[in-house]
């Protein structure tokens, strides 16, 4: 992705040079790692872990800054390129219908920090806050996706998790998100995951959207990359690299091929009209 000397985003907090010592969560480590992604994308209500996150925090912890390395402020320099392309291609979307884009702000963070929904760690992977509109990114999520779960290494696997969330905003501040809650409310569980399954994959969509409005600063091999982080993430792939097998009652994000199939759609036609995933997913 052509990103350097562009512009970057006024809502991004970098706050990654800021780490807490003491005991911080329990459960932490590799194998604290693997089950909270495995309960994220695998079942998991994110509010209620990140709540449970948020329990386990050190009441006593201090926090100390470090110096960020030359590596990590590139990427913060990435991020806030391609935070900064998503604000400017849903205004523009948001204007075409004659609607008002509330742009959200973004919080980059390793170790621990707090949102409006709880505390979060580098183990809950990527999220969306609509208590406070933010966007919470721990950069050590993709090593994790590399490693465990077969995600080839480019920093447009990156840009496709982070407009991903960005599409849950998209969803928010068009009242989606609090419809589809809504709904699970009154479903049996199989039910709600269902709805889930369909809000998660409408994200993806939204996500090739935006990369369909950026086509211009994509380079070869960029929309490959997203398509195959979105593999990665699928239920099925997580489920059979983590516990061996598949459950497909319990899928909440959408197997492999939906995800990729989503992205894939939004990123050739564009139109945000095609992006009715619960019509599809709810039949």
């Amino acid at each position: 992705m052509k990103w350097e000397g562009r512009r970057q985003s006024e809502n991004v907090e970098d706050r990654r040079g800021m780490s807490t010592t003491g005991k911080v969560v329990a459960g932490g480590g590799a194998l604290g790692i693997i089950f909270l992604i495995v309960q994220l994308f695998l079942g998991g209500d994110n509010q209620q872990i990140l709540s449970q996150l948020e329990n386990q925090m050190s009441q006593g912890s201090a926090t100390q800054t470090t110096e960020l390395t030359q590596e990590e402020k590139i990427v913060g320099q990435f991020v806030s390129t391609v935070f900064a392309d998503t604000e400017d291609v849903w205004t523009k979307l948001f204007r075409e219908r004659g609607m008002t884009y509330r742009m959200p702000k973004m919080v980059l963070f390793k170790e621990v920090t707090r949102s409006a929904c709880g505390g979060a760690s580098g183990s809950t992977g990527p999220f969306y806050c609509p208590g406070d509109e933010t966007v919470y990114m721990d950069m050590t999520f993709f090593n994790t996706l590399r490693q465990r779960f077969g995600a080839k290494g480019g920093d447009f696997a990156i840009a496709y998790v982070i407009a991903h969330e960005v599409g849950h905003h998209v969803q928010h501040q068009l009242g989606i998100l609090d419809e589809t809650q809504n709904l699970r409310r009154r479903m049996r569980e199989a039910q709600g995951n269902q709805v889930q399954v369909a809000t998660e994959l409408q994200a993806d969509f939204f996500a090739g959207v935006w990369a369909n409005q950026i086509k211009k600063y994509l380079e070869p091999g960029d929309a490959e990359e997203a398509i195959n982080a979105a593999a990665a993430v699928g239920d099925d792939n997580i489920q059979k690299n983590s516990m061996g097998y598949t459950q497909p009652e319990t899928y909440t994000h959408g197997t492999s091929k939906q995800r990729m199939t989503w992205f894939a759609k939004g990123y050739d036609t564009g139109d945000l009209d095609q992006g009715d995933t619960f019509k599809e997913i709810m039949n």
